[in-house]
């Protein structure tokens, strides 16, 4: 029951909605047991490395060095490399037992910058050195092709990227620090240990110490921040480092210490020494058990006891160490486990510095985004529970590393490198310790966040790609096949799979159910692994990616890869600033690696990929960062500029080229202390209009500005148009000189993604216009622009724009700007263990983690910024953007989400609230036609507890439900009819349940008749004193959320027991009397009950009747199994007589669609014309020329003693007058006189037709034309011709089945059944003779 709901939000799994005593379930992007939505997504499951040593040693660390392709792994006694691609095992060192007695095992480790040395330290303080050396021309597995194959073994730099390295590791030096060593940190050309004497060594990776002293901890100043002119020594005992990481951004070492208090450490000026240094605390933290740093966004990671991180950054004005933010499990996520995790263990940053991997000392994974949103965890869902219930043991984890671009994740489990008995350690198999890598698909926002492609979603993996731009593809290029989603399948859960928006971006981005995976091509991947960049046009037609060297790019309408012809080019080119498209052609920032010069270049997509089709431009400085708005390039280089460039296209030759010429450059210096910390830079239309001449709009219109995302500050910096104002005739736009750029503008911090968009609607401003902003754990922001109404002059005292936050319940990926949607991706598992049942749980990884999948996902963000500006009084804003977006089909959800957060939100809370805001929103939405329908699903979805609070805002349900019956709108009334069930007495809801029959009655909504009918039978019982359940969905339907009833052989007048179960549930909960006396008093109640609703019906179909509504009537008795025979035989006297045969048969005509008999003027002196039947009619029928005067006259229905209506008398027949008139023109009426066909001896009349029994119907009885001399009847030629016309002459065949059932019911009522027949069956049976 209740009534029909909107189409649900995209990105809801399932929507339950929830009837009294029941709290509503939120619409959320993912189930219990899902991983929230992210950009890293785990595929698959993990790889388990064995390790194939004789020695039975478990791997206690591992460490990947700068380049990430080789990978140390340490075991107590033994060193071993191991190389990422393929991962394999090159070279492994043992220690002899009397030099391990000697050093202690191994402890830690750590990679020069360059590769070619490795330091190991010991328990007993020993450091290690080793040499790795390389063996030229020599490798050590090497790729072995089938004849015929395609790959060369000619090409560039082939052994070194396809084959592993053939390496030695020799012991160069051993250095004695006399005390254990805590930390290991790499820097430059030295590497700085630190022990448990609290000492600090800057040692040379010579294994010299040549001569520095060591620092003394207790001799560095520590103070808040770093302008106090004196700061305090570290006043405790055995003070030491605990762990350590060199921050090259920021210059200094984030340290925690082994009483759990944490810091910075920078050196005051270039030295390095005691004197020179200086530190800086963290005031709230006293707990800190490890640390990691994010360089590109100046970040420091602090692991807690309790299990939270708290990142730290370090103020740009004070020096002091800033929270930024927390990354912590809620209790709300992860009732069970979110304060049993123990310490936290390990953490370690992505390659990319887009996410941060922590680990736990009782076990579990986590993944959250560089600002705090969580994106995958271990603790819960199919990863912490087996497919029975029971509980796995979490994953415990003693090291990892992260492969290369973020790709993989090399684990080392705890439970192999625990302490192992050696009794028991020399009967395990050498496969018992192994290495677990995870793989990675990401997102392409995270290493190339150019403008060009952020409607799109698109992830990136190491071998494939993983597109939503399916349906495009598969509209335009019918003869494609399904595109190929394998196991990496997703189910796009959204109302939008039928692909009916009208949107059609909206409709290409979310209709298909799969990813479209490309696979990259294998030639290009075997010498250019790994993927670096990734990008797609606007279009969603082509893909190009970025290896090691070159570029290659893909179409998805030809499904063919296109790469350089010339191998030596492709070898000569490596990307550095990323790719990007504008329109058909691949803009590229790349370094030249033959003639050692930085380039732009420029290559059609149609064309060869070879550099003679391509424009290239040298750059001054290395490219870092590439976008393209409309049509200017805009680069950001290494020496901190940003160049524009305007691009153009040229069709002079065979093949179009593009021409690039430089607009301007600006020094960005001032502002950005180390261009490694710009994460994109983007060039947009978006402006503040301070300084902005209102002489010069048009060039407003076109104002650029530059959005620069410094580290997670989201800085502006737009043209300065306080001077003169250059008019656009007096140049071209290439030779006209651009404005300069004002000073730049923090508008955001905490920022990780940016989208704007270049295009423009002018129905859709707000949103066009607006930027949009993804920062982690707090969610999203839009910084949206406020407009007068109607072109009014703005107040001075408004903003032009506003900063407004908002959450949502997935990571955005893309944004739909014209549909109010966000775009995002979901991991999602599935377990395999029952696979495995009786099989050793240790064995199989299928056992131990669920397979994972990615899904695809979406969720609308309207409701969040309409409720953000009604809370700031900004109403009329509210409503223009909302009245600029009541076109999208789940528009009615949003404005019901905002009503029911707001309700739930204040109704709730524990605390009195001065202002509340559920008032406005119900004003709000009383500005839309969908007012009462969002009010009513809002409250069938809320728990009855919070309804008065509701209607206190909205208005009372009766009122709102009689406005419902004034608008006709019957199926939202059918759903207030349910809360005024719970609200009000049964007698009140009997009245209304009473006027919503009626109305439904009168408007034929016979689904919605059958429910109230059942309705009104629950209240008389006693059903109504319980609210009803409310069922679990709900679908749009003409019953206004009643189940559908198909029972078409109702009785009425008896118990609702005989109707089917399960069709409308009412829960009885009165007490009822037990034994006979209960038993008489339901059925007295029952029996009452269908006596009122029978009286309803009796007087509706008395209406139909008396209006001659035959069709009508018949539809109602058919649906509603009405006892019509029954009912017609107590009317035959009253409502059933024909007052008006010309009108009622007129009538009949009409409603069925049935021809009037025409004849043929050679008819004209057909016997119906002479005057020959005039035994049984009468003299009044002589006078008449026409069937409709015939069928006036009366005919007796109830016996000689019956009264007799003499209505007829004063309508029967025209004058000859007008017979003849009318036969003068076209075609002309005849008359057919119908009569039953009489036996030999009977007297000829048609009053004897009335006397039927009950079984014989007189619809199947033989007619024949009443005849006084039938035997010497004879047809002409022509008469027999217009006989065949006239039975040829018929109705649609809906209206024949019509009419044979009306005939059939009305079977009683001889006056009626006289009508049917002279219109119906005359042409129906094959035994009609006229």
């Amino acid at each position: 029951r209740g009534g029909s709901r909107a189409p649900p939000p995209p990105g809801a799994d399932a929507e339950t909605l929830a009837g009294p005593g029941r709290r509503f379930c939120r619409l959320v992007a993912r189930r219990e047991g899902r991983a929230p939505p992210t950009m890293y997504f785990l595929s698959g499951w993990p790889k388990r490395l064995l390790c194939p040593l004789e020695a039975h040693e478990p791997p206690l660390r591992i460490q990947a060095d700068l380049q990430r392709t080789l990978f140390a792994v340490v075991s107590p006694s033994q060193l071993s490399i191991w190389y990422s691609r393929p991962s394999v095992l090159i070279v492994s060192y043992k220690e002899l037992p009397k030099a391990a007695l000697q050093f202690g095992h191994y402890d830690k480790a750590e990679w020069k910058p360059d590769s070619t040395m490795l330091a190991i330290s010991t328990v007993n303080g020993y450091i290690l050195f080793f040499n790795l050396l390389s063996s030229r021309d020599k490798y050590l597995y090497e790729p072995i092709y089938p004849k015929g194959s395609p790959h060369t073994k000619g090409t560039p730099h082939y052994k070194e990227e396809q084959c592993a390295p053939l390496l030695n590791l020799e012991k160069k030096h051993i250095l004695d620090l006399q005390a254990s060593i805590t930390s290991l940190q790499s820097m430059l050309e030295d590497l700085l240990v630190a022990t448990v004497d609290g000492l600090l060594h800057l040692i040379h990776w010579d294994g010299v110490i040549n001569g520095r002293k060591a620092i003394n901890l207790c001799t560095v100043p520590f103070s808040v921040d770093l302008h106090s002119s004196r700061g305090s020594f570290l006043g405790f005992e055995d003070v030491h480092i605990r762990d350590m990481e060199y921050c090259a951004t920021l210059d200094g070492f984030a340290v925690v210490f082994n009483d759990g208090r944490v810091g910075f450490i920078t050196p005051m000026s270039s030295g390095f020494t005691a004197e020179q240094l200086h530190g800086v605390w963290a005031q709230d933290v006293l707990d800190g058990t490890c640390v990691a740093v994010n360089n590109k966004y100046q970040l420091m990671a602090f692991g807690c006891v309790n299990g939270s991180v708290q990142v730290y950054t370090i103020d740009n004005t004070t020096g002091a160490m800033q929270l930024s933010h927390k990354l912590e499990l809620t209790p709300k996520q992860y009732p069970d486990i979110w304060n049993k995790t123990g310490a936290v263990k390990l953490i370690k940053w992505s390659p990319d510095s887009c996410v941060v991997m922590v680990t736990w000392e009782y076990g579990g994974l986590s993944l959250w985004s560089v600002f705090g949103a969580q994106l995958i965890c271990t603790l819960g869902g199919d990863f912490a529970y087996r497919s029975d219930g029971t509980k796995k043991d979490p994953l415990k984890i003693s090291s990892m590393s992260w492969g290369s671009e973020g790709y993989h994740l090399w684990v080392i489990d705890a439970k192999s490198s625990g302490n192992v008995a050696p009794e028991k350690v020399c009967r395990n198999e050498a496969k018992q310790f192994s290495i677990l890598q995870f793989q990675f698909i990401k997102s392409a926002l995270t290493i190339n966040p150019c403008i060009s492609n952020q409607e799109q979603v698109l992830l990136q993996g190491e071998d494939r790609l993983y597109l939503n731009c399916g349906d495009a593809i598969q509209t335009q290029n019918p003869r494609s096949s399904t595109a190929h989603s394998e196991h990496k399948a997703i189910r796009e859960r959204g109302p939008f799979s039928d692909g009916s928006l009208d949107s059609q971006g909206l409709s290409t981005l979310l209709g298909h159910r799969h990813w479209h995976v490309v696979q990259i091509h294998s030639t290009y991947l075997e010498i250019n692994w790994p993927i670096r960049f990734s990008a797609i046009d606007k279009l969603g037609q082509n893909v190009a990616v970025v290896g090691k060297f070159g570029f290659a790019h893909y179409s998805l309408l030809s499904k063919k890869w296109k790469l350089f012809g010339n191998i030596t080019q492709e070898q000569t080119m490596t990307v550095t600033g990323g790719l990007v498209w504008w329109n058909d052609f691949i803009v590229t920032a790349c370094y030249n690696l033959s003639d050692r010069q930085e380039e732009l270049r420029v290559y059609l997509r149609t064309a060869n990929l070879d550099n003679a089709f391509a424009h290239i431009t040298k750059v001054q400085a290395e490219t870092l960062l590439l976008s393209v708005f409309r049509d200017i390039i805009i680069l950001f280089r290494a020496d901190c500029s940003i160049c524009l460039y305007s691009i153009e296209r040229k069709s002079d030759g065979p093949n179009p080229t593009a021409s690039i010429q430089v607009l301007q450059e600006v020094s960005m210096s001032r502002y950005i202390p180390h261009p490694f910390l710009v994460v994109s830079v983007t060039l947009t239309s978006v402006r503040t209009e301070t300084g902005i001449s209102l002489k010069m709009p048009q060039q407003a219109c076109e104002a650029e500005s530059i959005m620069l995302n410094l580290a997670g500050q989201l800085i502006m910096v737009q043209r300065d148009r306080s001077g003169p104002q250059i008019r656009e005739k007096d140049s071209s736009p290439n030779q006209r000189k651009l404005l300069p750029f004002c000073a730049p503008v923090v508008l955001a911090q905490s920022v990780e993604n940016v989208w704007t968009t270049c295009r423009s609607n002018k129905q859709k401003r707000h949103l066009m216009e607006a930027l949009w902003l993804s920062c982690g754990g707090s969610g999203m922001k839009v910084w949206l622009p406020l407009f007068p109404r109607d072109h009014r002059k703005p107040h001075s005292f408004l903003s032009r724009r506003i900063m407004l936050p908002f959450h949502i319940n997935i990571y955005p990926l893309a944004v739909l700007f014209e549909d109010a949607l966000v775009l995002g991706a979901v991991n999602d598992t599935v377990l395999y263990d029952c696979l495995y049942a009786h099989s050793s749980t240790t064995e199989h990884l299928e056992v131990l983690f669920p397979f994972c999948i990615v899904e695809r996902t979406s969720q609308i963000y309207l409701h969040h910024i309409l409720r953000q500006l009604l809370v700031k009084n900004l109403g009329e804003q509210a409503l223009l953007l909302a009245h600029s977006c009541a076109t999208l089909p789940y528009f009615p959800h949003v404005l019901e989400l905002m009503l029911h957060e707001v309700l739930e939100e204040e109704a709730t809370s524990r605390e009195p609230i001065p202002d509340p805001l559920l008032p406005t929103v119900a004003k709000f939405i009383t500005e839309f036609p969908l007012f009462l329908q969002t009010v009513v699903h809002c409250a069938r979805k809320t728990e009855y507890a919070l309804w008065n609070y509701l209607f206190a805002a909205v208005g009372n349900p009766k009122d709102l439900f009689e406005e419902c019956l004034m608008t006709q709108d019957l199926d939202t009334a059918a759903s207030y009819l349910i809360i005024l069930q719970n609200m009000e007495v049964p007698a009140v809801s009997r009245q209304h349940a009473t006027l919503l029959f009626n109305t439904a009655l009168e408007q034929g909504k016979w689904d919605l008749c059958r429910h109230m009918i059942r309705f009104l039978k629950a209240i008389g019982s006693g059903e109504s004193e319980t609210p009803p359940p409310t069922p679990a969905t709900q679908e749009p339907s003409s019953s206004g959320g009643f189940e559908f009833f198909r029972h078409r052989s109702i009785s009425l007048s008896q118990s609702g027991d005989g109707i089917p179960a399960g069709k409308f549930n009412l829960q009885k909960t009165l007490s009822m009397p037990s034994g006979p006396s209960g038993k008489r008093w339901s059925k007295d109640s029952d029996c009452a009950e269908n006596m009122y609703i029978d009286m309803m019906l009796w007087r509706h179909a008395r209406r139909l009747l008396e209006e001659i509504r035959l069709k009508d009537l018949g539809c109602f008795a058919a649906q509603l199994g009405f006892e019509l025979i029954g009912w017609l035989c107590k009317e035959r006297t009253r409502a059933a007589r024909v007052e008006d045969f010309v009108t009622a048969l007129k009538k009949l005509h009409h409603d069925f669609l049935w021809p009037f008999p025409i004849i043929p003027v050679c008819s004209i002196n057909s016997p119906l014309k002479n005057g020959k039947y005039r035994t049984v009619i009468g003299e009044q029928l002589l006078k008449s020329q026409s069937a409709d005067s015939f069928l006036n006259m009366e005919i007796d229905a109830g016996g000689p003693g019956a009264p007799r209506s003499h209505s007829w008398l004063g309508t029967i027949g025209s004058s000859q007058r007008e017979m003849d008139a009318a036969s003068s023109h076209g075609p002309h009426m005849q008359e057919a006189f119908l009569s039953p066909l009489l036996n030999k001896g009977d007297e000829c009349s048609i009053g004897s037709a009335t006397d039927l029994t009950e079984t014989s119907s007189i619809v199947d009885g033989d007619w024949t034309v009443v005849d006084e001399n039938f035997s010497a009847l004879s047809l002409t030629q022509s008469e027999l011709e217009h006989i065949s016309l006239e039975l040829a002459s018929k109705g649609p065949h809906k209206s024949q089945v019509q009419l044979r059932y009306v005939g059939f019911m009305y079977r009683r009522c001889h006056l009626w059944i006289v009508l049917c027949s002279a219109r119906g069956f005359c042409s129906l049976k094959s035994d009609f003779v006229i």
